[in-house]
């Protein structure tokens, strides 16, 4: 999560100058964020993405070279912690808003309050102070006897054997899959499915899209966005994504 102190980057992507001006205006508005760039179509938005790596983006979803669908795809496989805001036109887009988890949805023309709500809300949960109703997961129970022990990874420089009691978090990162232990990273080139198919589903959970977390490690569960929470795990800084229907299902499985 970000520091208390850190300015929030934001990237624009639209291709209306004019709407680009209204939003860089209403994110100047609000403290702790900072326009970190502005494209006028999908494949811009992309390159200035990974250059500058913002914390937040808006989006429309009519644009040249690239939709705004397509981008966030994208753009959730570089990075899936960015807050991907759609403001746009056409209301008929929703569900595939949904489909990338997307903060927020607003359609044009949309109440400027309703955009500063928004920004609050994401500086609240990303800098600390907002955080809502934390939900405690209680211990999953013992694993069966019968389970692999080790994970075998494709590398780049050929293959690893990783204890899979060390394995706290799978994530989909800037392209590639990276598995997470206590002390380091492994970077491996199977997609996150090859990765879940061969851990223990009695111990690995596939949270998200971009996510698979060791139930034994969940310490907390918490609200961000509208479709999906945080999830602190033991054992590591790092953090994961969980989705409703995936947080439905966790529970549960506690009950």
């Amino acid at each position: 999560m970000a520091g208390e102190t850190e300015t929030l980057q934001v990237l624009i992507c639209d291709d209306e100058p004019g709407m680009r001006l209204v939003l860089r205006k209403l994110v100047e508005r609000v403290p702790g964020f900072a326009v970190a760039g502005e494209a006028g179509d999908g494949e811009e938005g992309l390159r200035l993405f990974e250059e500058k790596r913002p914390n937040v983006v808006f989006l429309d979803v009519d644009m040249p070279r690239l939709n705004g669908v397509e981008t966030a795809k994208r753009i959730q496989d570089m990075d899936p912690r960015a807050a991907l805001i759609f403001a746009t036109a056409y209301e008929g887009y929703r569900d595939e808003a949904f489909e990338v988890y997307a903060f927020d949805y607003l359609v044009k023309p949309f109440k400027n309050e309703r955009v500063v709500a928004t920004l609050e809300r994401i500086r609240g949960l990303l800098l600390g102070g907002g955080r809502e109703e934390k939900r405690g997961v209680k211990p999953p129970p013992a694993a069966p006897a019968r389970r692999r022990d080790r994970l075998l990874l494709r590398t780049r420089d050929g293959v690893l054997f990783l204890d899979m009691d060390d394995i706290l978090l799978v994530q989909r990162e800037n392209r590639q899959t990276v598995i997470y232990t206590a002390e380091t990273s492994y970077p491996t080139s199977d997609s996150l499915i090859e990765v879940a198919e061969k851990l223990d589903p009695s111990v690995f959970f596939r949270c998200h899209k971009s996510y698979i977390i060791n139930l034994t490690c969940i310490d907390s569960i918490t609200p961000y966005g509208r479709w999906t929470y945080v999830v602190k795990l033991r054992g590591t800084q790092r953090d994961a994504l969980i989705t409703h229907d995936k947080y439905e299902e966790l529970e549960k499985m506690y009950t």
